[in-house]
């Protein structure tokens, strides 16, 4: 699977069953209450079981907050009114937790700790330096750490003593010094080993054994042709490495290699990606979730038996992702579906009883006032089936046809998933239908439809949006004459090159926090993606080559006299991604033509939104501007 932008967007869908219709319209909700939905993450287990460390944005933005398990009562642990801050866990034997925040979305992770009397202490305190939590030694008595402090390029690994952490300076050791441009994947219980990879092409890469005692580094992967790898966890005896692959096949799977004699064997296949695996803290249980067709799937196995552990079936939802406590008696349940925000449960492996601690949903909204995706396939120009994700509002009919928009997720190699988004169930709630189109070069879908992009970005996976429109005339009720285009970082970039390169497909656009000038944004990437800037540039072009003049080509900002529809564009002016200068040019470049265009830019803001407030002003003038450009409604004074 290439690994080459961090999509801004996943849009997901949970079912792909046809809704019953509804004969009157659906009751239309305000922003406002759309973003009094509560995002919760995270879900780890407190060292007596007793609570769930959560992330939670209900304040306006991201805190840790813990939920008693028997009560379900929630308190709030850090009161951030600026940064959003992330719970990583407690700390194995007390309640004190580790959190990260960055400033202002600038990327730069600090790793903290928060002591039981409510007192924050940073653990990386310098300056312009990005910072990981790796997670625990398994003796407890450490945990690992990474940080580009020594060179921004590249993330060493740290190893800092729990017993250390109180003091003043708390001592760090290097663990592993990553000079070779490396990736460590997982770290063997005796710390004997590590896991490296290394990014040769968006679709080829190396897996390395890395022996700490010897200093010896052993290839581990010899194959032939194109074949990716990920290391998931070593086993409590340090006699294996699991780790997910698509050496030989299409679809990622499940391997393990035994350390000593160098045997491979498949532990899990199936005709989906197989996207994470690990197991239980003593081993009793292996977790492994499932890319199925947009949508995640968990199975749970208990290893002595081989046996699928069965889960129970939650109304109106799937289980999205799943943590087992330390004793093995219960699991944190995540539980998704598209129309909604997740909620999370407690399963009790031995009772068998489910509880639900969340209920995310603003009680203003009625659920079935609100949208479930459905997943579709189409034919594009040249009879390749895209899969998408399409939201039809629930007034729409042949005799009540509504605009639409062809919604295009990040990437590249980003995938629309079935997954809650609040600007979708707001616009389909206004009625617009939404169709998020999976393009070729999207995830999920095999590693051959995952690479028939590369190096024609803005070309064929903008005809296959643009083929989006048939699958919306097919439906019977579209109004043909009112479909726009919209999209977010890579997909920002596709809004963008549709209204300069397909300028009749779409009536409007709407960029948020995408790329218009590939030259410098490629120059420009963060020091430390250089572990995967080859493999990035085998995938777009490289700048500095004769490729320069393709990205040149496909740039929408030296095309500007192209745009003649109206666009809206969302910047965020701490974006290390795609830098603000690109959207101020284009802004510029479009405007010079008398076309409308609405330029919203957040100075607290990076390459995505964390505060509900900036959303909410954002996504409320997008609406505004839909309504005025392609439902045609007149603005209100």
């Amino acid at each position: 699977m290439k690994r080459i932008f961090i999509p801004l967007f996943a849009v997901a869908i949970f079912s792909c069953q046809q809704q019953p219709e509804k004969t009157l319209p659906s009751q239309q909700y305000t922003i406002e209450q759309f973003y009094q939905n509560v995002n919760i993450s995270g879900g780890s287990f407190s060292p007596d079981e007793s609570k769930l460390l959560v992330n939670s944005n209900e304040t306006g933005i991201y805190n840790v907050f813990e939920i008693d398990i028997a009560t379900g009562e929630k308190t709030q642990l850090t009161s951030s009114t600026k940064d959003s801050y992330f719970g990583q866990g407690y700390f194995p034997n007390d309640e004190r937790f580790i959190f990260s925040y960055d400033d202002g979305g600038n990327e730069n992770y600090q790793i903290n700790v928060m002591t039981t009397e409510g007192q924050a202490k940073s653990l990386t305190p310098e300056d312009s330096v990005r910072n990981g939590f790796y997670g625990w030694s398994r003796d407890e008595e450490s945990m690992y750490l990474a940080s580009n402090q020594r060179d921004p390029r590249y993330m060493d690994i740290y190893k800092m003593a729990v017993a250390s952490v109180d003091e003043e300076m708390p001592i760090k050791e290097m663990m592993y010094q990553n000079s070779d441009g490396l990736d460590v994947g997982a770290i063997s219980p005796n710390e004997k080993y590590l896991a490296l990879t290394q990014a040769i092409t968006s679709a080829n890469g190396k897996m390395y054994l890395y022996n700490q005692e010897t200093g010896e580094k052993m290839d581990i992967s010899e194959h032939e042709g194109d074949a990716t790898y990920s290391p998931q966890f070593f086993s409590l005896d340090n006699a294996y490495l699991y780790y997910t692959t698509d050496e030989g096949a299409n679809f990622s799977y499940l391997a393990r290699r035994n350390l000593e004699s160098g045997e491979v064997e498949k532990v899990f296949e199936t005709n989906w990606d197989v996207w994470y695996a690990y197991d239980s803290w003593n081993e009793k249980y292996r977790v492994i979730g499932i890319n199925e067709d947009a949508q995640t799937v968990v199975k749970i196995i208990e290893l002595a038996t081989g046996e699928e552990v069965q889960l129970p079936e939650i109304a109106g939802g799937s289980i999205a992702s799943v943590n087992i406590s330390k004793s093995e008696k219960l699991a944190r349940l995540t539980v998704s579906t598209s129309a909604s925000p997740s909620n999370m449960y407690v399963y009790n492996f031995e009772t068998g009883d489910l509880k639900k601690l969340t209920n995310t949903l603003n009680s203003e909204i009625q659920s079935e006032d609100l949208v479930e995706g459905k997943v579709v396939r189409y034919k594009s120009f040249d009879g390749l089936e895209i899969p998408a994700i399409y939201y039809q509002p629930h007034q729409a009919s042949a005799a009540n046809q509504v605009p639409a928009l062809v919604w295009v997720h990040g990437g590249p190699g980003g995938q629309s998933r079935l997954n809650y988004f609040a600007l979708i169930q707001y616009l389909v709630n206004h009625g617009y239908a939404i169709l998020a189109v999976n393009n070729r070069g999207s995830g999920g879908y095999g590693k051959e439809f995952n690479h028939l992009d590369d190096q024609n970005h803005g070309d064929k996976d903008l005809k296959d949006c643009v083929a989006g429109k048939d699958f919306l005339a097919s439906t019977g009720v579209i109004d043909m004459d009112k479909v726009g285009i919209i999209g977010g970082s890579y997909g920002g970039y596709m809004t963008m090159a549709a209204l300069t390169f397909e300028p009749e497909a779409f009536e409007v656009g709407v960029n948020i926090f995408g790329v218009t000038n590939w030259l410098r944004t490629l120059k420009s990437i963060p020091p430390y993606w250089e572990s995967f800037r080859k493999a990035l540039y085998d995938e777009m072009g490289d700048p500095t080559t004769e490729d320069s003049v393709r990205l040149y080509e496909i740039s929408p900002l030296f095309h500007t006299e192209n745009v003649t529809k109206p666009l809206m564009v969302l910047q965020g002016s701490n974006d290390v991604r795609v830098l603000q200068v690109e959207s101020d040019e284009i802004v510029e470049g479009v405007r010079a033509n008398g076309v409308p265009v609405e330029y919203v830019v957040f100075d607290d803001e990076g390459h995505g939104f964390r505060k509900k407030e900036n959303e909410i002003e954002g996504y409320g003038q997008i609406k505004t501007f839909l309504d005025e450009y392609l439902k045609g409604e007149k603005p209100i004074e």
